[in-house]
């Protein structure tokens, strides 16, 4: 993958404000998360147990993983809740128009 590759995963309407959105680009799975309009991208892998973050429930700018209620900041990826504390990987997000797009 070249380093700042800008790849539109989604359109607007499937992630709308409150919730999560599954996406798989270049065999890289990531979660959207769309904070009160303003939506973040996360490797969608727990890093407690390698699960999907995509089951899990977004309260606010926390995702809180189905499985085992390991809680991360959308915002940054960064573990904000046991049993996970290590991050999972954060991606920037661009808005064009109605396309999202994420840099892998």
């Amino acid at each position: 993958m070249a380093d700042g590759n800008w790849v539109k995963v989604a359109d607007r309407g499937d992630c709308p404000p409150g919730s999560l959105f599954e996406v798989e680009v270049e065999q890289l799975r990531i979660v959207l998360a769309n904070v009160e309009g303003d939506l973040y991208a996360l490797q969608n892998r727990c890093s407690h147990q390698d699960l999907p973050l995509s089951d899990g429930e977004l309260e606010g700018d926390q995702l809180e993983c189905l499985y085992h209620g390991a809680r991360f900041d959308v915002c940054t990826g960064k573990a904000t809740g046991l049993p996970a504390i290590k991050p999972v990987e954060a991606y920037p997000v661009e808005l064009r128009g109605q396309e999202i797009y994420v840099q892998i």
